[in-house]
């Protein structure tokens, strides 16, 4: 559909829906962030987009100022998908989330990587520090009303899977590679997780 036929589809949006959106920092703003333990990072190149969950205590994501924000990188696959993707498309998104609040928090804006040890030093968790940091320099903010998360039960431990409803990540990759599983149920993986969060 072309964006006139989706506009006269849904209409315009709201007047409090325009207004909402900022070009940095408030106060409520900054207190989401201090209060979250997790988000998604949007990064994209010429090729394709990648979706990556990024998560620490609550205040991982440093605000520097109303404009600025900084994300520290944690040990993983060594993938590094959105990072390659930021070198080549500085353009990025964040959508922020803190347990049992149903609103999240969006913003865009354009990052650099950062690999100084002073501002590693910044994100020293346990006495470990992050590969690289991720400095973003915000484009606009904005909240996200509640709805999405409302539908989706994704608050209400009542509504959680009494079992894990999918195989352990590694029973897949081996089903999916051929690659020998390095743990046989989830317990054993945890252990794995563990001894590389940090």
């Amino acid at each position: 559909m072309s964006p006139e036929e989706l506009r006269s589809l849904y209409g315009p949006p709201s007047q409090r829906a325009v207004e909402k959106i900022l070009p940095h920092l408030d106060s409520h703003c900054t207190q989401f962030i201090k209060n979250s333990s997790f988000l998604i990072l949007g990064t994209t190149n010429e090729k394709s987009i990648d979706l990556s969950p990024k998560g620490d205590p609550k205040g991982f994501v440093k605000v520097i100022d109303k404009n600025i924000l900084e994300l520290p990188d944690r040990p993983g696959n060594n993938r590094i998908d959105g990072l390659l993707n930021i070198s080549i498309n500085p353009k990025v998104a964040l959508l922020f989330f803190i347990t049992n609040v149903t609103e999240t928090l969006r913003i865009q804006g354009t990052a650099e990587i950062i690999s100084e040890k002073i501002v590693l030093d910044n994100h020293k968790i346990k006495n470990r520090l992050p590969k690289t940091v991720t400095r973003i320099k915000i484009d606009t903010v904005g909240f996200h009303c509640g709805k999405a998360l409302i539908r989706s039960e994704l608050w209400q431990p009542e509504k959680w899977p009494k079992d894990r409803p999918i195989e352990s990540l590694y029973n897949i990759i081996e089903d999916q590679t051929g690659l020998k599983s390095l743990a046989t149920d989830e317990k054993e993986v945890n252990k794995i997780y563990e001894k590389s969060l940090y």
